[in-house]
Formats: structure tokens, sequence, C-alpha cells
């Protein structure tokens, strides 16, 4: 998820603890890291939710990738 968000213009601001905290223009969002797991499915819509894509943009962006 921290590599798709940096090619959609996301840059890191800083990582603390598990939590990348990214930021584009006045978008801000925080992702967290788990050891070697998936994000559960609440959690990836909250983070494109704090972004406005929807899970049909993300999925068609994340596949032409």
């Amino acid at each position: 998820m921290v590599r798709f968000l940096e090619r959609e213009g996301f840059q890191l601001i800083r990582v603390r603890g598990s939590h990348h905290y990214l930021a584009r223009g006045s978008q801000r969002t925080s992702v967290p890291v788990p050891a070697n797991r998936t994000l559960k499915t609440g959690t990836l819509r909250n983070i494109l939710r704090s972004i406005d894509l929807t899970p049909e943009d993300f999925a068609q962006r994340f596949n032409a990738s």
C-alpha cells in the first residue's frame, strides 16, 4: 500500500512504530505496516476514504501498474 501511494504522488513524512505517514498536498493518511500480514478490508477502505479514492478506482489503478 505504501508503494502504491508513493506511485500516486504521496511522499513519506515519517515512520512512527509500525505506521507510515504519507501526504500529497492537503491529503494525509497513515498506513499500518503489520509484520508480513495483509491489511484488513476495513483498514484498506479507511485509507482509500481518506485519500478520496473508491475501491473500484483503486483496483483499476493497482492492476494497471
